[in-house]
């Protein structure tokens, strides 16, 4: 034993003590820098095609860590509110000062709620205003109300001899070919189903087609009578169909005709994989077999928090039209808007003055009270229903349409405030939830919609402090 010690002494000379406390120091030195550029690549977002073979959605996201409690569990999650009552005087003091800004103009609604209560704590101002887009949290909740969170929106193919139709089944997010620019929500693509339906054809000894398409899934117009005129024409929004990819956006420019410019696409990719198609691609009538090809999109939850994240009108008025098919009404504007309205109140939920144009905010005819909007926050806050809308919430100052928020240095709002955005000329609105400063959530609505005079970054600022407020405040 002592002979192999000196043997192996021999051929292996000791290092220093210094030697190795450099060596040491450079080692840790790597992984220093090693750990600073993996933290940097993630938050940046480089890392998501390898963690999550593409953009990472919601539920992949770790929050910032002033909207994680103190339990370690991230507030995506279902809140759990603390105990003990919301002092309303405490709340009215905090949010006094911020509601007297001119640049909120003369009308100025505000709803607090206590999600442990299941109380509202503070309502002030008009008993109904414009909304904008936070109609979508209306529609986001009547969604998850109705239909099977897990429930996916499928796009299939059917044959009939040599025609081949493409037939929308009103998935919202649907691409004409999947890469990490896709999008969380874009489940579904084209490319894909052309290879999966050339195959069919294949095996079944088709060698020339004529496509079709039918996106009768959906009724009614495909702007709403209470949209602006210019809305369409002048590229607000794509015309509401059944079937569309990227939402019938090419090159920066919306489709007036979504549903044909989708099944041309498919057309050319099923060319492409060598089958012979015609020319002229119409309006078909599905034949009613059994699909030769089919791609599942999104699921509702998942279609839910994107919309919500990102204020995707044309996304938010398909899901409409499915709250509206599941609740056996007509799938159009009017039979969303009853669909929404109705699930709501079934649920129970407060719908004193509710008028719904859409189901997206873009009308102007809309009319919602903030307590409605700040009741369907907190039920979702106590776990009573709709987890989802919290999931999807921008957070203030980090992401979504909040991401550029509440990011000035005196704000108390960055990270701590979670609302849904809603803007037109004249109309701002915010509605979610925040952590007061002992970590008591607090789900609100704020809401103007005379404020075309003023300066409309000035007004969103005021009204992001009304919010700011809350989260400073020690009302728990």
């Amino acid at each position: 034993m002592n002979q192999r010690r000196a043997h192996r002494g021999r051929g292996r000379p000791r290092r220093s003590r210094a030697g190795l406390g450099l060596a040491s120091v450079v080692v840790v030195l790597v992984l220093v820098v090693v750990s600073v550029a993996a933290a940097a690549a993630w938050s940046t977002g480089r890392l998501n095609h390898l963690v999550c073979g593409g953009p990472c959605g919601p539920e992949a996201v770790a929050d910032p860590l002033a909207l994680t409690r103190s339990d370690g569990l991230a507030s995506t999650a279902q809140l759990e509110p603390a105990a003990g009552s919301v002092d309303a005087d405490a709340v009215r003091e905090a949010v006094s000062g911020a509601l007297e800004d001119d640049d909120l103009g003369s009308r100025v609604g505000l709803s607090v709620m206590d999600p442990a209560a299941g109380e509202e704590v503070l309502r002030t101002g008009p008993a109904t205003l414009v909304p904008a887009s936070t109609t979508k949290v209306l529609t986001a909740a009547a969604a998850l109300e109705t239909i099977d969170p897990q429930q996916r929106f499928s796009t299939r193919v059917e044959r009939e001899g040599q025609d081949v139709v493409l037939v929308g089944g009103g998935d919202p997010y649907l691409v004409t070919r999947r890469d990490d620019d896709s999008g969380y929500a874009a489940r579904a693509d084209l490319r894909t189903l052309a290879e999966s339906t050339a195959e069919a054809l294949a095996e079944a000894g088709v060698e020339q087609v004529r496509v079709g398409y039918d996106d009768s899934l959906f009724t009614g117009p495909a702007a709403s009578s209470t949209w602006e005129d210019s809305y369409v024409p002048g590229q607000v929004v794509t015309p509401i169909s059944a079937l569309w990819t990227e939402r019938g956006i090419s090159n920066g420019v919306r489709t007036s005709e979504p549903a044909r410019a989708a099944a041309s696409t498919f057309a050319t990719l099923l060319g492409r994989q060598g089958i012979d198609v015609d020319d002229d691609v119409d309006a078909l009538d599905a034949p009613g077999t059994e699909p030769i090809a089919e791609a599942a999109g999104p699921t509702v939850a998942q279609a839910v928090e994107s919309l919500l994240l990102s204020s995707n009108n044309e996304a938010t008025e398909v899901i409409a039209r499915h709250v509206a098919i599941a609740r056996g009404e007509e799938a159009s504007f009017e039979g969303g808007a009853r669909a929404v309205a109705d699930a709501l109140r079934e649920a129970d939920v407060p719908l004193d003055g509710l008028e719904l144009g859409d189901g997206s905010g873009l009308s102007r005819e809309n009319r919602i009270d903030p307590t409605t909007l700040a009741t369907i926050v907190s039920r979702a806050i106590s776990g009573d229903a709709w987890p989802g809308v919290l999931s999807g919430l921008p957070v203030g100052a980090f992401s979504g349409s909040l991401a550029e928020r509440f990011d000035g240095e005196a704000s108390d709002g960055a990270g701590l405030v979670r609302a849904k955005t809603g803007t037109l000329t004249g109309v701002h609105s915010l509605a979610g939830y925040v952590t007061d400063a002992r970590g008591v959530p607090l789900a609100f609505a704020v809401m103007v919609d005379d404020t075309r005079d003023l300066n409309a970054l000035a007004t969103q600022a005021a009204l992001d402090d009304v919010a700011a407020a809350l989260a400073a405040c020690t009302c728990g």
